[in-house]
C-alpha cells in the first residue's frame, strides 16, 4: 500500500496516504488477533527503516493518528539507539516525576533492557491494546527522560553538552505532551 503513495507530488495525496496507512495499521493490528502480525507491525521500522514511515507520517501534526504513531516509532528508535543513556536519564528523572514513572511502567531497576522492553510493549500496545494507554505510557516515559536530561544539564551547567541536553529535554517533554493529548483525542474518538 505504501508503494502506491510514496513519491507522489500532490500534498493532499500524501496527507490522505498518511492517514489511510495509519488507520489501516491500527485497524489490522486490532482485528487480526494474530500475534505474528503484531510483531511484524512493531518491527516494521526495524526491517524497512524508519525513513519509510517518516516519508508519510513525520510531518503530520501530533494530534493526528499518523503523527502520534510516528512519535511512538521515533521514540522506540531513539531508545534502541541509546538504551543506556535513556535508562540513565529515566532513572534520574523518575525521582522528580513519580506519577509519570508509574504511568510509564518501566521495570525495576530501570536499566537498558527494561527501557527497550517498554519501547516494544508500548509499540505493540498501539496495535493490540488500548491505544490511549500506549500513548499515555509513551508520553509519561518522555516526560521522565526529559526531566532526567534537564537534571543532568543542571548538574554541570558550564559543560558543553548542557545546552544540548536542555534543548533535547524541552523537545522530548513537548513530545510527551503531544502523546498524552493524542491519547485524550483517541478516547474522545477524535484522533484521525
Amino acid at each position: 500500500m505504501l508503494d502506491t503513495f510514496v513519491g507522489g507530488l500532490d500534498p493532499a495525496l500524501r496527507v490522505e496516504a498518511a492517514h489511510s496507512t495509519a488507520a489501516a495499521l491500527v485497524r489490522h493490528g486490532r482485528e487480526g488477533g494474530d500475534s505474528g502480525l503484531t510483531a511484524r507491525l512493531a518491527a516494521f521500522a526495524d526491517e524497512n527503516g524508519l525513513e519509510e514511515i517518516a516519508d508519510l507520517w513525520a510531518n503530520c501534526p501530533p494530534d493526528t493518528l499518523p503523527g502520534a504513531l510516528w512519535r511512538v516509532y521515533a521514540l522506540r528508535a531513539g531508545i534502541r539507539r541509546d538504551p543506556v543513556g535513556m535508562a540513565r536519564a529515566f532513572d534520574e528523572g523518575r525521582r522528580r516525576a513519580p506519577v509519570d514513572e508509574a504511568v510509564a511502567g518501566v521495570g525495576e531497576p530501570p536499566g537498558p533492557q527494561e527501557v527497550e522492553a517498554l519501547a516494544d510493549v508500548v509499540l505493540a500496545g498501539a496495535f493490540t491494546g488500548d491505544l490511549a494507554v500506549a500513548l499515555e505510557r509513551a508520553g509519561a516515559f518522555c516526560r521522565v527522560v526529559a526531566t532526567g536530561w534537564a537534571l543532568q544539564a543542571d548538574d554541570e551547567p558550564d559543560h558543553p553538552s548542557a545546552d544540548r541536553l536542555t534543548r533535547r529535554a524541552a523537545d522530548l517533554s513537548r513530545t510527551g505532551g503531544h502523546l498524552v493529548a493524542a491519547a485524550f483525542r483517541w478516547r474522545a474518538g477524535d484522533l484521525d
